[in-house]
């Protein structure tokens, strides 16, 4: 679970891209061009990929930090955590 800052972070992108789709939905029907709903879009896709990418390392510095029992993580949780991180990379 994220921080409160990165929290606050997080929510704040997530709003500014709501507000992209609606910027687009609206360029649409104003029959804009597709190239530029298509710069709009990859501006969103963009957007949502930093995203991602602050929740992958919330979840990477949450996971390998804070051992639950505060032994060293064992070997099958270091995994879990890799394969999160690689399977959204992908």
């Amino acid at each position: 679970m994220p921080n409160e800052v990165s929290k606050k972070n997080i929510i704040n992108r997530l709003r500014t891209v709501k507000g992209h789709i609606a910027g687009i939905e609206k360029m649409i029907e104003e029959g804009k061009s597709c190239e530029d709903i298509l710069i709009q879009i990859a501006a969103i896709k963009s957007s949502i990929h930093k995203i991602g990418m602050l929740m992958v390392e919330e979840h990477a510095l949450d996971c390998l930090l804070n051992a639950e029992d505060g032994k060293p993580l064992d070997r099958e949780k270091v995994e879990r955590v890799i394969k999160t991180l690689i399977n959204y990379v992908k």
